[in-house]
């Protein structure tokens, strides 16, 4: 009879730990009057809009960017990458919180340079901003489908005098489709799951009114919305999960030489997504420190951030560890791992749903910050378990053999091999966790002790108050957070293998 690993047990408790929400919310929403009516109509046709307006501009915008960076010999290709990739690490809701006090009369544009500027709201101004934060989810993925294309048929088209664009439109993009495809669904993921945009932009979605519904005390229609809003989302990601990558071996890189001139025009042309995404919301904080100072902000919202972050990383990472050996182990850890996924695909205002009902089954656990972490490590778990079962599988495995047959116990192996080998994963779990915890706003906002306020909730609190200039001291340490996690999430890739691919393609 096989042995039941320890791994495996761990992993099943975590796993239906992770699957508790969603029953809760079954429980919940039983009580509920209305299952559908006009209202949730309306809501539904907002929140598919908006889905469908950003992944279509994501898509816009991405796709002829991830052309430019790589197949376009233009000078500090890798930095001109690094920076249209940058609002992938910005959370959308301080760009929308910097648009709608930028634009529109009275607002800082119009006060600054005296040019009227139109207010930006609704459905046009949350897909706008949702586009401009999302497009770089397509150029990712475009960008990975096009590295690895063998530009063999374009140089033939080429031969044959079909046009360039022609052959790009012909012959490279039909090729690349399900890389487009990835990122399009992850993009319209974001905007079905985000909370702080269509609230500022004052769209009702289902995430903005699944926390109207929380504020009025109908616990239990909050709980059938947010079921509602997981079938939608269970739906993008089974197509997502239909989505597989290139099957085309590596071959000959294309790369196109433009004269100086189209170089600078080409560069020229990322100008106004630079400018929206990046320089607007930097120069509208950076605006309001220098009018308005500091603001008497309380930088101890910093360190409750940081403290909750550090907290929630920390047990992350201590779940995450049996769950990535588990996945290694063989099927049932690999299904386990699965199940603990289902969290990070459950929007956090959904998640503060489920467990503001489970702390008031529970009342010692109401409004702590021990429940607050729990939906954390819920919802951000599966970064840490990729990033360790990632470093865990391409551990040599004879290293841990010749431990054990030279008489080291399965613990000795593990705390002497294992673990330091492993070591640069967990830490790159954790790190992953910290900076999505310090940017998270809506399960904090429903379950926050009272008193207990983050930088994202002061943030909020700030936008609820109309006291703008009170954001400049947050919104700044929020987007140097977010530069940190820019630069975590390039250090692990490989810069030098694609260069010198490239060089080897010449």
């Amino acid at each position: 009879m096989t042995r039941w690993p320890l791994s495996y047990t761990i992993s099943l408790v975590i796993s239906l730990l992770a699957f508790f929400p969603v029953i809760i919310l079954f429980a919940l929403a039983s009580d509920s009057v209305q299952m559908f009516d006009v209202r949730n109509l309306e809501i539904l046709s907002n929140t598919l809009l908006l889905m469908l307006f950003t992944a279509v501009g994501a898509v816009i915008i991405g796709v002829p960017l991830a052309l430019l960076v790589t197949y376009v010999k233009i000078p500090w290709r890798r930095f001109w990458l690094i920076l249209l990739a940058a609002p992938l690490a910005l959370p959308s809701y301080l760009g929308a919180f910097t648009f709608y006090a930028a634009f529109g009369p009275g607002g800082e544009i119009e006060n600054v340079t005296g040019i009227a500027t139109p207010a930006l709201n609704g459905l046009f101004g949350s897909s706008l901003i949702m586009a401009l934060y999302t497009y770089p989810f397509v150029l990712l993925s475009t960008r990975a489908a096009l590295s690895s294309l063998d530009a063999s048929q374009v140089y033939a088209a080429r031969t044959l005098g079909m046009p360039l664009l022609s052959s790009i439109w012909y012959v490279v993009l039909p090729r690349i489709r399900n890389g487009i495809a990835a990122g399009t669904l992850l993009a319209a993921m974001y905007a079905l799951s985000d909370f702080g945009t269509p609230a500022i932009m004052g769209l009702d979605t289902f995430t903005r009114e699944i926390y109207v519904e929380y504020n009025s005390f109908g616990l239990s229609q909050a709980a059938m919305l947010s079921l509602q809003l997981l079938v939608v989302v269970g739906l993008i990601l089974y197509l997502e999960s239909k989505v597989k990558g290139s099957q085309e071996p590596p071959g000959r890189h294309l790369t196109f030489w433009p004269k100086r001139w189209q170089a600078n025009l080409l560069l020229l042309t990322t100008l106004p997504i630079v400018m929206l995404a990046i320089v607007l919301p930097l120069a509208i904080f950076s605006l309001w420190l220098w009018r308005e100072g500091t603001g008497n902000f309380d930088f101890t919202y910093a360190l409750n951030s940081a403290y909750a972050s550090l907290l929630a990383a920390f047990f992350a990472v201590i779940l995450a560890l049996p769950l990535a050996y588990a996945a290694i182990k063989g099927t049932m850890g690999r299904i386990m791992e699965r199940v603990t996924f289902i969290g990070f695909g459950i929007p956090g205002i959904v998640m503060g749903t489920a467990l503001i009902y489970a702390g008031l089954q529970i009342p010692f656990l109401y409004q702590t910050l021990a429940l607050l972490i729990l939906a954390y490590v819920l919802r951000f778990l599966p970064l840490a378990v990729g990033t360790i079962r990632s470093s865990t599988e391409s551990l040599d495995s004879s290293l841990v053999n010749a431990a054990r047959v030279l008489g080291a116990s399965p613990k000795e192996a593990y705390q002497r091999i294992t673990l330091p080998l492993t070591m640069r994963g967990i830490v790159a779990g954790g790190a992953l966790v910290f900076l999505e915890v310090m940017r998270e706003l809506p399960a904090t906002l429903l379950l926050g002790p009272i008193e207990f306020e983050t930088l994202a909730t002061y943030l909020w609190r700030v936008y609820e108050a109309g006291y703008f200039g009170r954001a400049a001291i947050p919104g700044l340490i929020l987007i140097f957070i977010s530069a940190l996690g820019l630069a975590l999430m390039f250090s692990t890739e490989s810069w030098n293998s694609v260069e010198l691919n490239e060089e080897e393609q010449r």
